[in-house]
């Protein structure tokens, strides 16, 4: 598709999705869960996601700002919400009850794969944990997503994003050091962990796929957002553990490579991404300092870092003098890796963001037309499909349990009768 098509309307794709074969059941809510359970439904897969009736997914109050009907009233549904249910089916179906549980569990006959985040143990007491729906289905592909894990003194633990980017180390090396203004551990402005945790478990989840066309057998994936905290701390965990020194706060500076951070100009800042040392000396005879790229404290990496508070300084000092956009002009074209620090309207309004087509609308049973961000998957021969705006509450209650299990309509009757199945909900808020 076009980067011009891209990003107004999402088209639907042509050819089937490289897991149009996939049948997801989504047990799961807020953010780490249902953000793998988005990425697997843009590959093409059928994602069935089960909601509590009456209130569904606990993002769809977060708000505001809340999605507006055509009408501009505000509906039930949160933009938070919407960031990561698209092309999902949404059913409300109470499984606290004996006939919602044997629904899922015949929903789980017929999928590949389920997605929950409930506490350890909690879905065994409805027999919908792994050991439960294995034994119904043995090529079923089970990924249980918590803060700690399934085992350890943790386990038990509830475990959000910000509390995992505190106790995983993220914070200790995320703000401004000590005895500079606004001074202390920071964390990341979008809940991180969750959503590299939501990336390892489509990872995951893919991987069992594979092995499963050779071994036949499903299998349970045990992904803790601890444990993605941990891994992702990449060269600052290896920093400590073959220094012994932890990393401490540098702000935007980078622990290895100098000069790797944010920088004064005359009407803001800019960021300088000096990777090497020929694009170190790029710059210097760029600002008019060649002196710099022969100064035996400058010339190498490893003596720029050693001699950070030497050289940082004398930047700054010259980075001043001209506006952001000058700057960027100028490095651009001798190759200095460089850039804006953008607020989101500019990233939008960004002509590479714009060409990419990160933005895009799709058509929504309330709302019209609502505005998306793509996905960053690019695939030449199976791309990624926008099939469905995220749902309303049990929006497909009565199609999937009609397609999928062959439900009639007087066995949906009763089943709302008694509280199992939810109306649907995500209208206009009173």
């Amino acid at each position: 598709m076009s980067a011009n098509t891209a990003a107004t309307h999402a088209p639907s794709a042509a050819r089937p999705g490289a897991l149009s074969h996939v049948r997801v059941l989504d047990l799961s809510r807020v953010l780490a869960g249902p953000w793998a359970g988005q990425t697997l439904g843009d590959l093409g897969a059928h994602v069935i996601k089960v909601e509590r009736p009456g209130t569904g997914d606990d993002t769809r109050l977060w708000g505001p700002p809340f999605l507006k009907d055509e009408e501009g009233n505000a509906t039930r549904d949160s933009a938070y919400y919407l960031c990561t249910n698209r092309n999902k089916q949404s059913i409300a179906v109470d499984f606290t009850q004996a006939a919602g549980q044997q629904l899922i569990r015949e929903l789980a006959k017929t999928c590949d794969i389920v997605i929950e985040n409930f506490k350890v143990g909690s879905l065994a007491h409805y027999g919908l944990d792994y050991a439960s729906l294995q034994a119904i289905n043995p090529r079923l592909i089970y990924c249980s997503i918590t803060g700690f894990g399934q085992t350890g003194p943790y386990a038990n633990r509830a475990g959000y994003d910000f509390l995992i980017q505190g106790m995983g180390g993220l914070m200790s090396v995320t703000g401004r050091p000590d005895g500079e203004p606004g001074e202390g551990p920071m964390k990341v402005g979008v809940a991180l962990t969750d959503i590299l945790t939501g990336l390892y478990a489509s990872t995951s989840i893919l991987a069992a796929l594979a092995a499963r066309e050779q071994t036949g057998r499903g299998q349970h994936i045990d992904l803790a957002l601890l444990d993605v905290g941990v891994a992702c701390l990449a060269n600052q965990s290896m920093n400590y553990l073959y220094s012994g020194n932890s990393p401490k706060r540098m702000g935007n500076a980078h622990p290895n490579t100098v000069p790797y951070q944010d920088f004064p100009t005359a009407d803001g800042y800019m960021i300088l991404a000096i990777g090497n040392d020929s694009q170190f000396a790029k710059f210097c005879h760029a600002v008019g300092k060649p002196e710099w790229a022969t100064d035996e404290r400058f010339v190498s990496n490893q003596g720029r870092v050693i001699h950070r508070d030497a050289l940082i300084p004398l930047m700054r000092q010259t980075t001043v003098m001209r506006t952001t956009r000058e700057w960027i002009e100028l490095f651009e074209q001798v190759g200095v890796p460089c850039g804006p620090i953008n607020t989101l309207a500019d990233v939008f309004a960004d002509p590479q963001v714009q060409a990419r087509g990160l933005k895009f609308t799709m058509p929504h049973p309330v709302a019209g037309d609502i505005p998306l961000v793509a996905s960053p998957i690019r695939m030449s021969d199976t791309p990624v499909q926008y099939r469905s705006a995220p749902p309303q509450l049990g929006q497909h209650t009565r199609a999937v349990l009609s397609e999928v299990l062959g439900l009639s309509e007087q066995a949906m009757n009763d089943l709302q009768q008694q509280g199992v199945l939810g109306n649907i909900e995500g209208g206009v808020s009173e």
